[in-house]
């Protein structure tokens, strides 16, 4: 049978190693990889010249904010944005949108407003909060790929959990198959810690960075960690910002419990003086942490202790950015990043730090498909795989500008920094989406995916 496209003369890389060859596409699917060159019938054919071919990048934490909260991202700029940075199935969370993701109905009315909006395929998660056990399994009927809950205030229309129901959401991931992932900071300290600064008249930046100390975040960690061992459950906590805290989760893998953990671009880039010099763009929560944590988090993705990298693509208007300015209490915590997540990586991790293009692909493409449901159809490139492919220019040196941004509110704390590495063109189940930042699918074209396998297993 004659191939629709044949990619030859680029660097494959898997997650177990890289070689010189090219890589087959029929219908939508990977049909086969090539070792060197070979003699393909194709209707097209891409002489990649030596470029690094990965599989397509798979983000499991971002938001859109579709419906309800359009104004803020959106399925057609956050997808847009998403497929410009090798991203090829983009996987949101529950809250930021309006209603939130927590029963079926709810569920469904996000899927009927976003279904024609995406250029990238796309997974939902459901949410868990403090009263709706009951939909937990009506949500995971639905193919979500996970529940997301806050141990500390989530700050938008999103209720935070105490240990009884995150208990009660992890014994269910157990009986399901799903798993729990958990924003994991101690409410009640960081509570307390915020209200003392404000007292005492607090409202400059590096109040926030105190109000919300490591501590407080790994406190949580290892709480999440007892209740996940205790119920058998399965869980996955996000964005982590201190060594200890990957520690803590490669300390409970060896202990038999079911854990794995996210850390995102931002805290692999930015530090908390960086933070205190652009402002509001980069304020997040857990805060951005001193350069020595910085390192420490770089020893742990080198030592192979993280498994998924993702973006956590909170958006708002700077609107609501703005009054941060002023007073950091008033900002709106989140950092827009979807965009730049695979040059952050290339830059600071492959080339300034060493980090192999296979780890790469562990913990951006493999690792997040294997863990959230959809290996081997996403994530890899084995024959019958999506034919979902990254296409980068390794040594590409390049800036970011506001021009270059293609989210719907242009601004974002990596604005006017340098990068090298810089991708080309990405590919979503054959069809290229986007070819050296310009947007070549139609709103519409990305597919809904569901979780496929149980926690634990792959197809």
């Amino acid at each position: 049978m004659k191939a629709d496209l044949y990619l030859k003369n680029g660097r494959i890389v898997t997650e177990e190693n890289s070689f010189i060859g090219g890589i087959v596409i029929r219908q939508g699917k990977i049909s086969q990889l090539v070792a060197g060159e070979a003699n393909i019938d194709a209707t097209e054919t891409i002489d990649l010249a030596g470029k690094v071919v990965l599989p397509g990048l798979v983000d499991d934490h971002v938001h859109f904010n579709e419906p309800g909260r359009e104004h803020w991202e959106g399925y057609h700029t956050g997808s847009m944005a998403a497929a410009a940075s090798g991203i090829t199935t983009i996987m949101e969370m529950p809250l930021n949108a309006t209603p939130p993701s927590i029963d079926r109905a709810k569920l469904l009315h996000k899927r009927e407003a976003v279904k024609d909006k995406s250029v990238v395929d796309y997974g939902h998660w459901g949410g868990l909060v403090d009263n709706n056990l009951d939909a937990l399994d009506e949500l995971h009927a639905e193919g979500i790929i996970g529940y997301k809950a806050f141990m500390s205030a989530s700050g938008v229309d999103f209720e935070r959990v105490n240990d009884d129901v995150l208990y009660a959401g992890l014994l269910k991931t157990r009986d399901l198959g799903n798993l729990l992932g958990v924003h994991a900071e101690s409410e009640y300290v960081t509570g307390l810690l915020a209200r003392q600064l404000q007292a005492a008249g607090r409202t400059d930046r590096a109040a926030w960075h105190e109000s919300r100390p490591p501590a407080t975040e790994l406190e949580a960690i290892r709480r999440a960690i007892y209740w996940a061992d205790v119920a058998g459950g399965n869980l996955h906590i996000v964005h982590v910002t201190i060594a200890d805290g990957i520690r803590a989760v490669a300390e409970a893998k060896r202990a038999g419990v079911n854990v794995t953990v996210e850390t995102c671009p931002h805290y692999l880039f930015f530090d908390h003086d960086d933070f205190i010099r652009i402002g509001p763009a980069a304020k997040c929560a857990p805060p951005l942490r001193s350069r020595d944590d910085v390192e420490s988090l770089w020893q742990c993705v080198l030592d192979g202790l993280v498994d998924t990298i993702a973006s956590d693509h909170s958006p708002c208007p700077w609107a609501d950015k703005e009054p941060g300015m002023d007073n950091i209490w008033q900002a709106w915590g989140g950092i827009s990043g979807v965009q730049s997540m695979l040059p952050v990586l290339l830059t600071e991790g492959v080339h300034k730090r060493g980090l192999s293009l296979p780890e790469l692909v562990r913990m951006m493409s493999a690792n997040p498909a294997r863990i959230f449901g959809l290996y081997p159809q996403k994530g890899s490139l084995l024959p019958g795989a999506d034919a979902d492919v990254t296409i980068i220019d390794l040594d590409k040196e390049w800036t970011l500008t506001v021009d270059d941004l293609l989210y719907k509110n242009k601004h974002s704390a990596y604005v006017g920094y340098t990068f090298k590495g810089a991708v080309e063109r990405t590919i979503v189940r054959g069809q290229t989406v986007s070819l050296e930042g310009r947007i070549l699918a139609e709103p519409g074209y990305g597919q809904l995916v569901r979780r496929q396998t149980a926690y634990g297993q792959s197809s």
